[in-house]
């Protein structure tokens, strides 16, 4: 259910979570593409679809260190009844074996070898006794489940990774596999990231009651980085509104202000106050819980988001519309089942602290905005919709953090 909208209101209120994220993505410009080389693509977004210009493997190879040998020839190799073969030669990664396996004959193979011509299977060495350097004995049957056929992995040609993808150590190198030197990314996208609030302390100095470190820059600086953003550091922001207007004054060049802090309903919400007393504002909270409060907007022609002040609120509404706003890509979810009761609210989507152990998801317990450390031992956000509770037994829809 939609919580009432006060007919005053010159923008939406209570926005769903998916018109959040798409309202923010709206605001964000359009980023040209460039071609970087691979050493200097870690946590960018790749632009375009990427083929392989090489099949892996590039021949039927070997995928480990035995015989290459006909396998009808040794179907009959046992402990008890060892098969004995001539050994022709050998081949290795970098040099392949310029024969053919005839009836009765094997070559030496190393992993990742070529398979020779005539052989089509490949016995461990484990399973090997020599005689010699030209016989040996085979006390089980060569397995064709041993070989690697070319082109298994990928061909030529085809689509491998998709644009969109961040690239990650195990792109990178699959990148590297399909046999290109340099990919096209996306600009980064510069992002100014400003904390408020007179209570927040860089961490390190000395606290005074009432006050806190300020772990919303070091997360969410953090999450820009993972996203493949370029991350403008603006500091903080006391708790006035000529100290904060100087401060978003300060993230010209960006192509969007996230902060944090500032935008509840509170008498020293300032960046809640900046944006609709000077600004724009595109929306004003969330159906969600934890970070309702959240605002978009803008400031002379940068578009800003704002997040709650509180960290554990901070850190779930840029997971759940941050995210997929900077990279274009849905969060990442899985279905499983719950292995608990996980309570909805009546107007609220809530993405509930969950730990997930052997195939089941639980309830982290401590669900308070407060509890900071519960992000980091919880593991995953269950995501209930509004007014629709999820019983023990039931599947759910689980993000990853």
């Amino acid at each position: 259910m939609r919580p009432p909208q006060p007919a005053s209101s010159p923008f939406p209120m209570h926005v769903s979570v998916e018109e959040a994220r798409a309202m923010l993505a709206a605001l964000l410009p359009p980023l040209d593409t460039e071609t970087v080389p691979l050493a200097e693509a870690a946590g960018r977004l790749l632009a375009a679809d990427l083929p392989a210009l090489v099949s892996h493997p590039s021949a039927t190879e070997s995928a480990l260190d035995g015989i290459a040998a006909r396998a009808a020839d040794t179907l009959e190799a046992s402990p008890e009844t060892p098969v004995r073969l001539r050994v022709v030669g050998e081949s290795r990664a970098g040099a392949a074996f310029a024969g053919m396996v005839g009836p009765g004959e094997c070559v030496r193979i190393y992993t990742g070898a070529p398979l020779p011509p005539g052989a089509d299977a490949i016995c461990p060495v484990e399973q090997l006794t020599d005689e010699g350097e030209a016989l040996t004995w085979l006390s089980r049957p060569a397995s064709l489940a041993d070989v690697r056929h070319e082109g298994g992995d990928f061909r030529t040609g085809e689509v491998v990774l998709r644009a969109g993808l961040p690239l990650t150590a195990p792109q990178l190198a699959l990148a590297a596999a399909l046999g290109h030197a340099a990919v096209p990314v996306r600009r980064r996208l510069r992002v100014a990231l400003l904390s408020t609030g007179d209570e927040v302390v860089p961490p390190g100095q000395p606290l005074a009651p009432g006050q806190v470190y300020d772990s919303n820059s070091v997360g969410l600086s953090a999450l820009l980085l993972e996203c493949g953003c370029e991350v403008l550091a603006l500091g903080r922001a006391p708790d006035s509104p000529e100290a904060l207007q100087a401060a978003v004054d300060r993230a010209g060049g960006a192509d969007v202000l996230l902060s944090s802090g500032g935008v509840s309903m509170g008498k020293y919400d300032f960046m809640r106050d900046l944006l609709l007393d000077r600004g724009r504002v595109a929306f004003w909270k969330v159906r969600m819980r934890p970070g309702g409060p959240a605002i978009l907007g803008g400031w002379n022609g940068l578009p800003v988001f704002g997040l709650p002040g509180n960290p554990v609120s901070s850190l779930v509404v840029f997971q759940v519309i941050v995210r997929p706003a900077l990279t274009g890509q849905p969060p990442q979810t899985l279905r499983l089942r719950a292995a608990t009761s996980f309570r909805a609210l009546p107007d609220k989507t809530a993405f509930w602290r969950g730990v997930i152990e052997n195939g089941v998801v639980r309830d982290y317990g401590q669900q308070g905005s407060g509890v900071l450390r519960s992000l980091s031992e919880a593991g995953a956000l269950v995501i209930v919709p509004e007014g629709q509770p999820v019983n023990a037994g039931d599947d759910v829809e689980v993000m990853l953090l």
